[in-house]
C-alpha cells in the first residue's frame, strides 16, 4: 500500500511538471545566507592574563565570501597583564597622573617613548570616540529620537552619558558639533570642514560630472584640484567657520576633507589628460620640465618622478588649507585629511613627510586589514614624526537583521564578536605607542528605509545603536571592557 501511494504521487508530480512546460515559470529563491557556527576557544576555565583568546570567524561584505577564522585578544586575557582600575580622570577626561604644561586646549606630545594628547589642564590623553554622533536623518530615526528623547538637545546630553557610561570621552567626525559644544558636560569633539569637496561641485557644474577617468570619490581625472586658484576662494569660505570654535577647550581640532585621491599616477593623470590651457596642466607641466626637461614626455615618468611629485602635489593643498586653520583658529589641533588607501598615500613615505610637516596629528581610515599591522603603523611615525588616530574602523554583525553589503568593514556572526574585535584592534594600536585615539565609525546603524541615503551607507550594522536608539549591548559591555584599562594597557606596553 505504502509503494502504491509514493508511485501515485509521483505519477502526479510527473504529470504536473509535463503539464508545465508550456509555460515555464522561473522562481528565484533567495539563498540563504549561512553564518557558521563557531565555538571560542575554551576560557571557563582560564584566568586572567593567561593567553587564551577568542576565535572569530569573519568575511568581507560580499555575501558570497569565505568565512575565514582569525583570533582576536581581549584585556582580560591579554598575555601577563593583570588589570585593575585606571586612574580618575580630569575635567576633560585626561588620566590625574603625571601632569604636563597646561595650555588651555588639547595639543600632542611625546613622553619617553608614547606619543599622548595632552589636555587643556595638562593630564595624557586617548580620544577614545564614536563618530557621527548625532541625531538620524530617517523617517523611522526621528520618530525613535522623539519617542525616546523628546528633543535633540536632551539627546546629545542623554547619549553623552551613555557613550561615557561605557568608557568613551569623545566624538569623531560628523557629529553635531554645535550640539555638543552648548551641551551641560560636553564629550571632547573634533569639527570636520571640506575645502576641496565643496570645490569638487564646481567641476561637476562646469565638466558635467562625466570624465573618462574618475576614482570612487568622482573626481575628474581622480585628481585633487589644489593647483586651481579657484581653490582658493573654497578653502576660505568653508574653514573661515570654524572661527566660532576657536576658544572652545572641549574642541580637539580639525579635519579637511575625507579620503582624497592622493593616486600614485597623478603626475601622469595631470599631464595626460588636463587641457594645456588649464592652470593645473601648466603648474605641473612647469615642475616637469625643472625636474626632466622640456623634452620629456609622459612616457619618460618614472617612480621616483611619481614619489617626487606627491610630495609637491599633497604639499600644495596642505599649505592651503592649514593656512587657513591658523588663521582662524590659532589655538586647536590640525588632525589632518583622513587617508585611507593601503596602496595609495598609507604606503607613501613622502606623503607622510609632506603631512608632518602641517598636521598635529595624522588621520587614518582602517578598512580592509583585520588588525592593524604593527610595522605599518611604526612606517607612519617614522615618516612623519607625528602620532597618529584611526578616524574610522567598525565590524558588522549578521545577527543585526541587516544586509551588511556596503562600507569597508568586516562581517561578523554576532554582537558579541563585533565587541572582541574592538577590543582585539584597540590592543594592537595601544602597541604601537604611536596611537593617540581611535573613532569607531559610528554610532548608529544605516536605516535601511533612509532616503536617499550615501551608496557607503546603506543598509549595514556599523552602529554601537539601532534606529531605534537601542544599544548593542554585547557590543558595547566588550567596548567598556578595554576602554576602562587602557592607561593600564599603555604602562604595560611600555615595559
Amino acid at each position: 500500500m505504502k509503494c502504491n501511494k509514493y508511485l501515485s504521487i509521483v505519477a502526479c508530480l510527473v504529470l504536473f511538471c509535463a503539464s508545465c512546460k508550456a509555460e515555464t515559470v522561473d522562481i528565484q529563491i533567495p539563498k540563504p545566507i549561512i553564518t557558521p557556527v563557531v565555538k571560542p576557544s575554551d576560557t571557563t576555565r582560564s584566568k586572567p592574563g593567561d593567553g587564551i583568546y577568542y576565535t572569530v570567524m569573519s568575511r568581507a561584505k560580499e555575501p558570497t565570501s569565505a568565512w575565514k577564522s582569525y583570533t582576536a585578544k581581549t584585556v582580560d586575557h591579554l598575555l601577563d597583564f593583570s588589570y585593575s582600575q585606571d586612574p580618575a580622570t580630569g575635567t576633560y577626561g585626561g588620566w590625574k597622573v603625571t601632569r604636563s604644561s597646561a595650555t588651555g586646549f588639547f595639543r600632542s606630545e611625546k613622553i619617553g617613548n608614547r606619543w599622548w594628547i595632552i589636555d587643556p589642564e595638562g593630564y595624557p590623553f586617548i580620544h577614545k570616540a564614536v563618530a557621527e554622533f548625532k541625531a538620524g536623518p530617517s523617517p523611522i530615526e526621528k520618530a525613535s529620537l522623539i519617542s525616546k528623547f523628546g528633543t535633540d538637545d536632551n539627546f546629545i546630553k542623554t547619549e553623552s552619558q551613555t557613550l561615557r557610561s561605557y568608557g568613551f570621552n569623545g566624538t569623531g567626525a560628523w557629529s553635531d558639533a554645535d550640539r555638543i559644544k552648548v551641551s551641560e558636560k560636553p564629550l571632547a569633539y573634533t569639527v570636520i570642514v571640506f575645502p576641496m569637496a565643496a570645490y569638487k561641485s564646481e567641476h561637476i557644474k562646469k565638466y558635467g560630472g562625466k570624465y573618462p577617468v574618475a576614482g570612487y570619490k568622482g573626481y575628474r581625472y581622480d585628481l585633487v584640484m589644489c593647483f586651481d586658484d579657484e581653490f582658493d576662494k573654497y578653502v576660505e569660505s568653508t574653514i573661515s567657520v570654524i572661527s566660532k570654535y576657536k576658544d572652545d577647550k572641549n574642541l580637539v581640532g580639525y579635519f579637511t576633507d575625507n579620503e582624497l585621491p592622493w593616486v600614485n599616477v597623478a603626475l601622469d593623470n595631470h599631464l595626460k589628460f588636463l587641457d594645456k590651457t588649464e592652470q593645473a596642466y601648466i603648474v605641473v607641466k612647469k615642475w616637469f620640465d625643472e625636474r626632466k626637461g622640456k623634452d620629456a614626455t609622459v612616457a619618460d615618468i618614472t617612480a621616483e618622478d611619481r614619489l617626487a611629485f606627491s610630495a609637491f602635489y599633497f604639499e600644495t593643498y596642505m599649505r592651503k588649507v592649514t593656512a587657513a586653520i591658523r588663521k582662524y583658529d590659532p589655538n586647536h589641533m590640525y588632525l589632518g585629511q583622513r587617508f585611507n588607501t593601503w596602496a595609495e598615500e598609507l604606503s607613501n613615505p613622502e606623503i607622510f613627510r609632506i603631512a608632518g610637516k602641517y598636521m598635529d596629528i595624522i588621520s587614518i581610515n582602517h578598512y580592509g586589514k583585520w588588525e592593524p599591522d604593527q610595522t605599518v603603523m611604526t612606517n607612519w611615525t617614522n615618516w612623519s614624526g607625528k602620532p597618529f588616530m584611526i578616524t574610522e574602523f567598525y565590524t558588522k554583525g549578521e545577527d543585526s537583521g541587516l544586509a551588511n553589503t556596503s562600507g569597508g568593514g568586516f562581517v561578523v556572526a554576532t554582537q558579541k564578536d563585533r565587541g572582541l574585535c574592538y577590543q582585539n584592534f584597540v590592543i594592537e594600536l595601544l602597541k604601537s605607542k604611536s596611537c593617540v585615539g581611535w573613532h569607531w565609525f559610528k554610532y548608529q546603524d544605516n536605516d535601511p528605509d533612509q532616503p536617499n541615503a550615501n551608496p557607503s551607507n546603506i543598509d549595514a550594522n556599523k552602529g554601537i545603536v539601532t534606529r531605534e536608539y537601542v544599544l548593542y549591548q554585547p557590543l558595547v559591555d566588550n567596548m567598556r571592557m578595554i576602554n576602562e584599562h587602557v592607561y593600564e594597557l599603555t604602562k604595560f606596553f611600555d615595559k
